[in-house]
């Protein structure tokens, strides 16, 4: 069975929290991996709430430098450093974050100097295109219109070749060195017999989540999101606001559906929801399955596995 990747939803409000939803925040969990997507206020506590330890926290990206996506950044890092966090922990974001991370350290240098503790070990890129790319996974960043510089970010599982363990039982070939080999694509001798890749592995297909933030409707969205199997969309209104929408630089429920199509998605999440939909939300999930009829709302403390 391949490895799943889990997405947790710490926080999915849009810029003022309600008691239902925090400010924007997402785990994607994978392997030794916790990647945090966005920090909005009180995340440190969203941690708490869905019982997952914020020290195993490997990497944060930020989609972009709004209030209500990285007001949670001090109170997360000083929770960091009263966990003992022994790791660097890796920030990414657009355009100017590394400027912007600077300022936060200044404003609140106690957050990772502790006199009782080692020093917080921060390291702080600009991400574009593929800017993580390792054994089993990769993250590419994008540009996303929102008026400030503004990245979405697709965390892709590599496409693996797998050693079909039931073929090798009844062949009697028995596990060894020469069966990564056979993942290299070679052929080997086995008591006599040569072997080929498609005679003992299979092709594991990898997985894709994509998440795009705050935002204008882009029709370019759909070659990064072509054929996720995940992807997680502003939706901040519905179309009967389409005009506000666009002059606020946000999207409707519709037009996420119509990427969603358009991209062959196999799930939308509809998140970042404004308080207006507070005691309906259900109307921004009906809007959407109209286009994209497997269209979900994303919930605190919910998640999935893919």
């Amino acid at each position: 069975m391949p490895e799943k990747v889990k997405i947790t939803f710490l926080g999915t409000s849009g810029a003022v929290p309600t008691p239902e939803r925090n400010h924007p925040a997402i785990l994607i969990s994978f392997g030794k991996e916790n990647v945090l997507v966005d920090c909005g206020e009180g995340t440190q506590t969203q941690f708490r709430k869905a019982k997952i330890s914020a020290a195993k926290l490997t990497k944060l990206l930020i989609t972009h430098w709004h209030g209500d996506h990285v007001l949670g950044i001090p109170g997360l890092l000083q929770t960091l450093s009263f966990q003992d966090y022994n790791k660097i922990l890796r920030i990414y974001g657009p355009r100017g974050i590394e400027k912007e991370m600077d300022n936060v350290l200044k404003a609140f240098p106690s957050v990772v100097v502790n006199e009782m503790r080692n020093k917080l070990r921060l390291d702080v890129k600009e991400a574009s295109r593929k800017f993580i790319d390792e054994e089993d996974f990769f993250i590419e960043a994008f540009p996303v219109e929102h008026g400030i510089a503004s990245n979405g970010y697709c965390f892709v599982i590599k496409d693996k070749m797998r050693i079909d363990k039931n073929k090798l039982k009844k062949l009697g070939i028995k596990p060894g060195k020469h069966l990564a080999e056979i993942k290299k694509g070679k052929t080997i001798s086995y008591n006599g017999k040569r072997y080929s890749q498609k005679d003992l592995a299979f092709a594991e297909k990898g997985r894709k989540i994509c998440i795009v933030m705050d935002g204008i409707y882009e029709p370019g969205i759909v070659r990064y999101a072509k054929e996720s199997d995940a992807l997680i969309m502003e939706s901040a209104y519905t179309d009967e606001f389409a005009e506000l929408a666009k002059e606020h630089k946000h999207r409707t429920a519709k037009q996420c559906a119509e990427i969603a199509k358009k991209s062959d998605a196999k799930r939308l999440f509809l998140t970042h929801l404004t308080n207006r939909y507070d005691k309906n939300p259900e109307v921004v999930l009906n809007e959407a399955k109209k286009t994209f009829k497997n269209s979900f709302l994303a919930q605190d403390l919910k998640s999935f596995e893919i």
